[in-house]
């Protein structure tokens, strides 16, 4: 039978390495989990309690495409609690998970063979999901010194049918400034490129509140979810702003792709944007484990790092150390008893040099992970 060129993607590396971590717990090691973006606390007791109930008392069939209502109001609420925006619950759209959001985004807005501008390092499906969908994914390789952002000039003279930005970003956690958005905004405006951003780590934030480019035009794809601040990854729930001119364009692709986000999910989406109190909790622990492990990396020899503004993730240049990241990350794995993702996953071109480290996990498993760490290190001579 014959493959489409479409189906020949890469690999999702984390996965694989999730994977290797499994047989080993399966072979009876105990492994400590720095390699995946989600977090160890399950979705909110009050959404549990209120799923438990709505079970027994609806069929949960299919909803609207676009969405309950209920939620979509309150989503829109959300945009005024954080932003002081308001968001007419109209261009809400309620997705399965961020990874719907993007398809819809791409399959609403490109055409096959359109170029999309994704910054590298970045998180890996955007290249995937491009690719698959027929578009060319266009790796902007940022500079540490714009703390592996893109800026402005960056995507100067690239004709890009459009652009997509992570702020918080994967895997650095960095930050782009309400200047440095707004400057990427009008550089598109002004090409004519379509503008997304990614903001599933909006929540997250340790110091200034991250921006989302709705502060600073209509006229963008925002995508977000309830996997990361919520603590929902495995519900597949999420959402994204258009505008009012594409809602019906939108609404026809998910009706046609998706039916409709899972109905559970969204019921016990609904509840868990009133658990302000246990989420704030749970930032508190990504906040202790962030000064934990930046610390603990540096003195293990992982001393070249980009500190995050948010999310909770740090990416670590490892030339000094290796040239073969997945093998590095290998031997961590292996000989440590630490999972951590390796850097081609992100980019293409540099990941080789470096690694993923994700602090999601409780703070006894980062402190644990840290001393393995350090120890493998130790062996090899390179603590410092």
């Amino acid at each position: 039978m014959k493959n489409s060129t479409r189906g020949s993607v890469d690999p999702f590396i984390v996965m694989d390495v999730m994977e290797a971590a499994r047989r080993l717990e399966a072979g009876g090691r105990h492994i400590i989990h720095m390699e995946v973006g989600q977090p160890s606390t399950p979705a909110p007791k009050a959404a549990l309690d209120v799923l438990s109930k709505s079970m027994t008392s609806s069929p949960m069939g299919y909803t609207v495409a676009l969405g309950l209502p209920e939620l979509r109001r309150k989503i829109a609420k959300l945009y005024e609690r954080w932003y002081d925006l308001s968001i007419s619950p109209d261009r809400v759209v309620v997705t399965s998970g961020s990874s719907a959001a993007f398809l819809l985004s791409f399959t609403s807005l490109f055409d096959s063979g359109d170029r999309v501008g994704i910054g590298a390092p970045g998180y890996p499906s955007y290249r995937q999901i491009l690719k698959a969908l027929g578009l060319v994914p266009v790796d902007i390789q940022t500079l540490p010194e714009n703390r592996f952002q893109p800026i402005g000039s960056d995507i100067e003279g690239q004709d890009l049918a459009g652009l997509l930005v992570a702020s918080p970003a994967n895997p650095t956690g960095t930050m782009l400034s309400r200047e440095a958005l707004g400057f990427l905004v009008e550089a598109c405006s002004q090409s004519g490129s379509a503008f997304i951003s990614d903001e599933i780590y909006h929540g997250i934030e340790y110091k200034n509140k991250a921006v989302t480019a709705l502060e600073i035009t209509d006229d963008c794809y925002v995508i977000n979810s309830f996997s990361k601040y919520f603590s929902m990854t495995g519900w597949r729930i999420g959402w994204m702003i258009v505008p009012e001119y594409h809602i019906r364009r939108v609404e026809r692709l998910a009706q046609n792709m998706f039916i409709c986000a899972p109905h559970v999910s969204q019921v016990a989406a609904i509840v868990a944007m009133d658990c302000e109190e246990e989420l704030q909790n749970n930032l508190n622990v990504y906040r202790a484990n962030r000064d934990i492990v930046v610390s603990g990396l540096v003195k293990a020899g992982f001393n070249t790092i980009a500190p995050p503004d948010g999310a909770f993730y740090i990416y670590a240049d490892v030339s000094n150390l290796t040239e073969d990241s997945f093998a590095f990350a290998g031997e961590i794995l292996n000989e440590a008893g630490v999972a951590v993702t390796p850097g081609l996953d992100f980019d293409t071109v540099r990941g080789h040099q470096a690694l993923r480290f994700s602090y999601a996990r409780s703070t006894t498993e980062m402190v644990e992970g840290l001393e393995r760490l350090t120890n493998f290190m130790d062996l090899r001579g390179f603590v410092i």
